[in-house]
């Protein structure tokens, strides 16, 4: 459990939960594990991925970083409001990755078990939605700009 000294209520995790914040490579494959359960009839996994465009511009590659006490901890209330709103979820599972990532990489994975695939896709889609108004994680686009010089800006994803 995180103190409370972090600005908001501590929650803690439920024991089939996952979160982490990484600068190592993402696994698909690793967070379907971790949602995978005898109980479900269904994971819904999101990825996002680093694009090559934005806003008009060419993406060279993206820069993130994060508070990551206060990430996870956002992680953990929005796990928890998934379970109040949807009782039979039975994992969940966010993993978010920090530092340069190149077009194509993995930025960001969630994974949620359920026993019925409509709470499944109705609980991921809060998850991803939610963690990006509300969890402290920034990126940094590098791009061309207008003139062909390479430009960059923070940007708050999260």
């Amino acid at each position: 459990m995180l103190a409370s000294s972090l600005g908001s209520q501590s929650v803690s995790a439920h024991p089939n939960d996952r979160f982490v914040i990484t600068i190592a490579p993402l696994s698909i494959e690793e967070v379907y594990q971790q949602a995978d359960d005898q109980a479900n009839g269904a994971i819904v996994l999101m990825s996002g991925m680093v694009r090559n465009n934005s806003e008009g511009f060419s993406v060279l590659h993206l820069e993130y970083q994060a508070y990551e006490p206060m990430a996870i901890q956002v992680f953990r209330q929005i796990a928890a409001e998934i379970r109040q709103t949807w009782s039979d979820v039975t994992h969940v599972v966010i993993h978010h990755r920090i530092g340069r990532l190149e077009i194509g990489e993995i930025s960001v994975l969630i994974a949620v078990g359920c026993p019925h695939r409509k709470e499944a896709f109705e609980a991921c889609q809060y998850a991803i939605d939610t963690l990006k108004d509300r969890a402290p994680i920034w990126k940094k686009e590098f791009y061309y700009g207008k003139s062909g010089e390479v430009c960059s800006s923070w940007v708050k994803c999260c």
